[in-house]
């Protein structure tokens, strides 16, 4: 059960209209990184989580999305507000409000003309909102990661956001919902390790030989060593003939065909067999001189 309280977590204060940075904050509304995917995504996960502390923490948080989703709807309204009467009653010139709505540093024609300065659910360029931004697979500790690496990418689209407005109130509250996200992420990383062992992700083990292999694969300048690809956790293989076959195979595909399938495939090969000797002539070669480009033709009148 929901019940909504109609005081926003964070107060907003608008200073004035700006409707362009309006279609910008939408980004974080219908956006991939926005309120809406969080709360979407955290809220379908603890519907099927059996843990009791990660499903009353996924509840919590996805809820507290619900809330930035509000914070951010109402700062988008709030900056559309003085658009959203002289648009509808069509109280200045042609020309005016074309300049007000597409002009020099503003770029809020779909806000304002599809939605009437309204709050859409759609990103900053248009593309409506889709669950498809939902990445969840089921498996908490690679869906924790997901969830930090997602609140991560929040926390800096809001960066990119404060950087873009000079309006204390709109800075005030974005750098609150910026600080969330790293709250948001120190929770799922302490729920992360709080699962022993959580490394890797599911129940198999991988195949101890390949584990700790580290294939130098792009080789040439720039090729660095780091704790990444050196030390005791690690062998280091460069030689190009040690990466192909590494399963002590001949690298090659192979299928087994029943009797049937393989006379099939073979007919099939022998009808469609290419002949080295044949040399036709193409379409492309029609018109072009031995050795030079294609000569021009008059065409007669």
């Amino acid at each position: 059960m929901f019940a909504h309280n109609k005081r926003l977590q964070y107060t907003v204060r608008v200073t004035e209209s700006n409707p362009g940075l309006a279609n910008l904050l939408l980004e974080q509304f219908g956006g991939p990184q926005g309120e809406l995917a969080a709360a979407c995504r955290y809220f379908t996960q603890a519907l099927s989580e059996d843990d009791p502390g990660r499903k009353d923490m996924l509840f919590d948080i996805a809820t507290e999305e619900l809330s930035h989703l509000e914070v951010i709807g109402n700062l988008v309204a709030m900056l559309n507000k003085g658009a959203k009467g002289p648009l509808a009653e069509g109280i200045d010139s042609e020309a005016e409000m074309y300049r007000k709505i597409h002009g020099a540093g503003n770029d809020s024609h779909v806000t304002q003309v599809l939605y009437g300065a309204g709050t859409p659910l759609i990103n900053s360029a248009g593309v409506p909102w889709t669950a498809a931004y939902i990445d969840t697979i089921g498996e908490p500790t690679a869906d924790l990661r997901s969830n930090i690496a997602a609140e991560a990418r929040a926390k800096i689209v809001y960066e990119r956001l404060i950087n873009c407005t000079d309006d204390p109130g709109v800075k005030e509250a974005l750098g609150f919902l910026m600080t969330r996200e790293i709250a948001h992420q120190k929770s799922f990383e302490k729920a992360l390790y709080s699962i022993e062992p959580n490394f890797p992700p599911g129940k198999l083990q991988g195949d101890p030989r390949f584990t700790g292999v580290y294939f130098n694969m792009s080789q040439g300048e720039g090729d660095m060593r780091g704790s990444w690809n050196q030390g005791d956790q690690w062998m280091f293989v460069s030689d190009r003939n040690e990466q192909a076959a590494v399963d002590g195979g001949d690298g090659l595909a192979s299928v087994q065909l029943k009797t049937e399938e393989m006379t099939a495939l073979d007919i099939m090969a022998k009808r469609t067999q290419s002949n080295p000797t044949v040399d036709p002539p193409t379409g492309a070669e029609l018109g072009v001189a031995p050795g030079g480009p294609a000569k021009s033709v008059k065409s007669k009148t």
